[in-house]
């Protein structure tokens, strides 16, 4: 299966953004029924170049993520990227899944702090990682992954001393061994240009920089997604989302004209690929790459 690295160098060197989906592990039979039987072949159908499967809080997910993960590259040929957190695993537990991952040719890794089960604040496992780049440096160590980190144009919604400083630790990420980055999603694209133009201009930094993007489905749904993962609403779209409060398919029409905005400007400034957050459906994500004419 070729790595995330080889797909964004063959994108890039046909001046065409690399396009990706991400999806979560449903938690029900309907929701799995769902997923592969009408949701992700209509997102195939879009030709992604490849589709990442996040890992629960406090790795709750992590059998089912490893099975979604061989499932698409099994029966779609289509290369994954699999998420990986630091929470609740050792560094033998570490170790031993990515002989699992390896064994069944997943060679792309998204290496991640990750959040713990019911909130609250981070605190290593014994005999563990503490921080991501911990994580990442291990994962280069053992050869022959693609290792891909996460990027917070806003700053981590964790970490109190700001963005700054959020972004220096980015930068030790990516000196650790990731190949790449996927940024959290954002609404502003002054947020993802600054976070870029500083990362290349002041930290140095070299690596594909992927923006995530998301096609608004619902106000309400948006604002408590924005609230665990910290992207902020700017006040013209607020206002937007306020009017659209109690018409999900109003408010649908108007997030696939938004993030279709959002990334016809993205690609004027020459991004290397567009991540897109599909919450486990299909049309939004579909309908912005037709208008995109990347579908």
């Amino acid at each position: 299966m070729r790595s995330i690295c080889e797909i964004l160098a063959a994108k890039n060197a046909t001046k065409k953004p690399a396009v990706s989906f991400e999806f979560f592990p449903p938690k029900t039979d309907e929701g799995d029924r769902a997923l592969f039987e009408k949701h992700l072949p209509a997102l195939l159908a879009a030709t992604p170049d490849f589709c990442s499967v996040t890992y629960g809080a406090g790795g709750m997910t992590r059998d089912k993520t490893l099975a979604i993960v061989d499932r698409i590259q099994r029966e779609h040929k289509l290369p994954a990227l699999a998420h990986l957190t630091c929470v609740n695993h050792t560094r033998d537990e570490i170790h031993a899944l990515l002989e699992k991952f390896r064994a069944l040719d997943c060679r792309n890794i998204l290496a991640l702090r990750g959040d713990p089960p019911g909130g609250g604040e981070f605190q290593p496992t014994p005999g563990g990682f503490e921080f991501s780049s911990q994580l990442v440096r291990f994962i280069r160590e053992q050869g022959n992954f693609s290792i891909g980190t996460a990027g917070f144009p806003e700053g981590h919604i964790a970490n109190k001393n700001g963005k700054l400083d959020d972004w220096k630790h980015l930068k030790e990420k990516i000196d650790a061994g990731a190949d790449y980055v996927i940024t959290q999603l954002f609404f502003d694209n002054a947020d993802f240009f600054e976070f870029r133009d500083h990362l290349a201009g002041k930290l140095g930094v070299k690596v594909p920089i992927i923006p995530g993007v998301i096609a608004i489905l619902s106000a309400a749904q948006i604002q408590k997604f924005t609230q665990l993962c910290g992207a902020k609403i700017p006040p013209r779209l607020q206002a937007r989302l306020n009017e659209v409060a109690r018409d999900d398919e109003a408010a649908a029409r108007f997030g696939i004209a938004y993030a279709t905005q959002q990334c016809e400007e993205l690609l004027r400034a020459g991004v290397p690929g567009l991540h897109f957050y599909t919450l486990n459906k299909a049309p939004s994500t579909v309908a912005v790459l037709k208008n995109l004419r990347l579908a």
